[in-house]
């Protein structure tokens, strides 16, 4: 299981999911938003679509999803200028972090993200500081237990089948979940044969995958996580990457 869905794993083990759900909302209309912006049809626009879909998937209420289509598409008057802006930065013990965020307004992102990396021994870098330590991918996770640990039936050799012949790259099966990679200019294709042989997945989106990962001891990973966590609470950012390599060890000690 990849670093991406080992972390959502934690999280779900450690309630940080239920606890964040008052905010998951508002970052999700933002990501609407923004992809709305070339265009409001999902038809056409298919970061869009990925997501609107996320969106269903965490039960957001549709007069929500359609306000942030509006506003994305410069439909609604009162629509703030959210940014798209991707910050880089070293996390403790050297862990290369990529921190992705919406924002309306520059200053106070980057005033909250300095705090969390001061406060962590890390600091944040210049742009292309560790961006090349990454990757952009596609990714698409089906989640094989719901939100109470129970297992979710899927056939994980029918998703290896079609997602192959959709041309994803790799896939990779674990007791939590399935997870499949593309290259960037694929993930439309082989999300979409996926939906139309009946299978929905949990997450579909483009993501920065580490070209190699560092490990660090338990107690090491611990304060990296730390920080992690403390950025991904923080209410203009949208996700966080790392090249931290999340050992079982780490994954027991931190949850």
């Amino acid at each position: 299981m990849s670093g991406h869905s080992k972390w959502a794993t934690i999280k779900r083990k450690k309630g940080s999911l239920d606890a964040a759900r008052g905010k998951i909302f508002t970052k999700l209309a933002r990501d609407i938003q923004v992809a709305a912006r070339m265009g409001a049809d999902m038809n056409t626009n298919f970061a869009l679509r990925l997501a609107v879909d996320k969106a269903k998937a965490e039960n957001m209420p549709k007069d929500n999803i359609e306000r942030a289509i509006r506003r994305g598409a410069g439909l609604e008057k009162d629509a703030a200028e959210i940014e798209e802006i991707v910050y880089e930065g070293y996390g403790p013990h050297g862990i290369a972090v990529l921190v992705n965020c919406l924002s309306d307004n520059r200053n106070r992102t980057i005033s909250d993200l300095r705090y969390q990396f001061n406060r962590a021994n890390g600091s944040l870098g210049e742009p292309g500081s560790v961006a090349w330590q990454f990757t952009e991918k596609g990714y698409i996770v089906f989640n094989r237990t719901d939100a109470d640990g129970e297992p979710i039936a899927i056939d994980p050799d029918e998703i290896f089948m079609v997602a192959l012949e959709g041309g994803a790259n790799d896939v990779q099966v674990s007791d939590d979940a399935i997870e499949v990679f593309t290259e960037r200019a694929d993930l439309g294709q082989v999300t979409q044969l996926l939906h139309d042989n009946g299978f929905t997945p949990s997450q579909s989106e483009l993501m920065m995958q580490p070209n190699t990962t560092l490990e660090l001891s338990p107690a090491e990973a611990g304060s990296v996580l730390t920080l992690i966590e403390g950025l991904e609470e923080l209410d203009d950012v949208d996700k966080v990457y790392h090249n931290l390599e999340l050992t079982e060890a780490v994954m027991a000690q931190f949850a």
